[in-house]
């Protein structure tokens, strides 16, 4: 199926998807107080976080969102 869309219109739409994944990035890291994304994974990995599983695990989804757009945006703009 292809769907045809205004180069300008696919831009925002793909930006404004990507500042959303990171607002909530930024409310997950918030929560738990921490700056580092690989330092909150690696404490809710090793149980010093003990209810941040659901967190960690949506967090590592966001990460893989995000990467997948930047790269959809950069191919494309």
């Amino acid at each position: 199926m292809t769907i045809e869309l205004e180069k300008e219109l696919a831009r925002d739409l793909i930006s404004s998807k990507i500042r959303h994944i990171q607002q909530l990035i930024e409310e997950i890291m918030n929560k738990w107080n921490e700056k580092s994304i690989n330092d909150f994974l690696n404490k809710a990995e090793t149980g010093i976080y003990r209810e941040a599983e659901n967190d960690a695990i949506d967090l590592k989804q966001l990460l893989h969102e995000e990467k997948k757009l930047r790269k959809l945006f950069e191919s494309y703009f």
